[in-house]
């Protein structure tokens, strides 16, 4: 009986989901206004281990994708990328103007107070892959960083 017990255990324990050792911060995503289709959601991410954000999602949006802020002959455009880097143990900020969350095709307005759930993918150096609930608040507009930081 007893080896049916651990059996069973240990089945349990292999198919609950591992959580990722990533610590997520201040997640938030900025407010729009009617008939807007398109917002960011930012946050700080900081992994005990090599890592690297692949992917998010959240039922609020047709479409989420991982997006970049960067310089081009003195212009300044975004893009999507395939990953953002997470170096064992430095916190990287997803913020306005880098690094960011991008949801595109929103299903309604979303007005500050909301909380919008996301989930985000971490594939760590050996190529495991982990998703992770997060609740973002949605912040007014203007809002440019953590709490309280204003345009």
């Amino acid at each position: 009986m007893k080896h049916y017990i651990a059996a069973a255990l240990s089945l349990i324990a292999f198919s609950l989901p591992a959580q990722a050792d990533l610590k997520i911060e201040d997640p938030w995503v900025r407010a729009t206004v009617p008939h807007q289709k398109v917002t960011g959601a930012f946050m700080r991410l900081t992994a005990s281990a090599d890592a690297k954000l692949v992917a998010a999602g959240s039922p609020v949006a047709g479409i989420v994708e991982i997006h970049e802020m960067a310089m081009e002959k003195d212009v300044m455009k975004m893009r999507p990328v395939a990953a953002v880097p997470l170096p064992a143990g430095q916190t990287v900020e997803l913020k306005p103007g880098a690094h960011h969350v991008m949801l595109l095709d929103l299903r309604k307005p979303l007005q500050p107070g909301d909380t919008v759930p996301l989930v985000i993918t971490v594939e760590g150096r050996d190529g495991k892959r982990e998703t992770l609930e997060v609740k973002a608040t949605v912040r007014p507009l203007g809002t440019m960083g953590g709490a309280g930081h204003e345009r």
